[in-house]
């Protein structure tokens, strides 16, 4: 009689393990099945790059450059989308509200990635903790610019006459907050010069504006009006020293005004990406960062290499905007 049990609860043993496995196994596929699709980044999507201003500025032109290089690194496919407007925060809130998944990410420009949330006072659409930095790629130095025609040779011929007619010179920018508005905050400070600000919506309508005497001091950067050198004279640039892409530019210093600014490019993704996904998007914005082609074509765009990325690029960035939110309390530069 113990005989017979001992042999029945051995097989009833080896039933439950079996039975043991198989649900194992059941419960293994079905959490398989259930995997988001950011296991796989990237597959068959496109990845959209959002850029916050319209096609043919620096920010746009810098995008379009990374799409191509990020689509050999992933084997994904990726676009570069335009969202203009309210001095790109129209593109950064996008890419903050998008679905965390790794195929949504913006083309930063600082220091509007920083100053936006600063003026807007908690009104915006966007925070800095709203995003995961992957990495920033390269700087373009803020200049101002006239028509090749213009009576301005050099700054000393554009504060004497602004001094001598405060408010009516106009000076545009690519928005409110922008390297390129706040640039000409500091200058004003800096010099007692005064300028009528006209805020547009991107370096490419601006420089339009310029060509077409709409306006008569255009603040873009120095690659985004170096390729244009027969229409335009670039009587500053805001490098320390003379831009090594741009060695016959004078410097603001050199001409005695201390303005040493630039606009910042990088790539963020909403905040709550995977880690995996973050980690496979940092190494492949590295590789770009180091590629001899890449950076060439940034050096043929007079933009230069500033690749910083993860916890010290955003370490970097809360140290900028503490040194904007001096400016703010200062020279306030928007009455939002």
């Amino acid at each position: 009689m113990s005989g017979f049990n001992t042999s029945l609860l051995s097989r009833v043993s080896r039933t439950r393990r079996t039975l043991s496995v198989a649900i194992g196994a059941l419960a293994v596929g079905a959490t398989l099945g259930a995997a988001p699709a950011w296991a796989a980044w990237p597959n068959d999507r496109p990845i959209e790059l959002i850029v916050g201003f319209a096609a043919g500025g620096g920010t746009d032109i810098t995008a379009r450059t990374v799409a191509q290089y990020l689509t050999t690194k992933t084997g994904a496919r990726v676009v570069v989308v335009n969202k203009a407007g309210a001095s790109g925060e129209i593109g950064l809130s996008y890419v903050a509200k998008a679905k965390p998944d790794g195929y949504t990410l913006g083309m930063t420009n600082m220091p509007g990635l920083v100053t936006l949330p600063i003026e807007r006072q908690g009104k915006g659409q966007f925070s800095s903790s709203d995003f995961a930095y992957i990495a920033n790629l390269v700087r373009d130095p803020s200049a101002f610019s006239v028509l090749a025609s213009s009576k301005y040779k050099n700054l000393n011929d554009l504060i004497a006459d602004a001094k001598a007619r405060p408010g009516e010179i106009t000076y545009g920018s690519t928005g409110v907050g922008t390297d390129d508005h706040l640039a000409m905050v500091l200058f004003q400070r800096m010099t007692g010069a005064k300028f009528n600000h006209i805020p547009y919506n991107g370096a490419g309508p601006l420089r339009t504006a310029v060509l077409g005497d709409q306006v008569v001091i255009g603040g873009m950067n120095l690659g985004e009006v170096m390729p244009f050198r027969e229409k335009v004279r670039i009587i500053a640039q805001a490098s320390p020293d003379r831009a090594k892409l741009a060695p016959d530019v004078p410097s603001f210093k050199e001409q005695g005004v201390n303005l040493v600014f630039n606009s910042e490019r990088g790539v963020v993704a909403p905040k709550a990406i995977p880690e995996d996904v973050r980690t496979k998007l940092t190494a492949a914005l590295r590789e770009i960062a180091a590629d001899p082609e890449f950076q060439k074509q940034m050096a043929n765009q007079f933009t230069e290499m500033d690749y910083i990325e993860g916890d010290a690029w955003k370490a970097r960035l809360e140290k900028q905007t503490e040194g904007f939110k001096t400016i703010w309390n200062e020279t306030p530069w928007s009455d939002k």
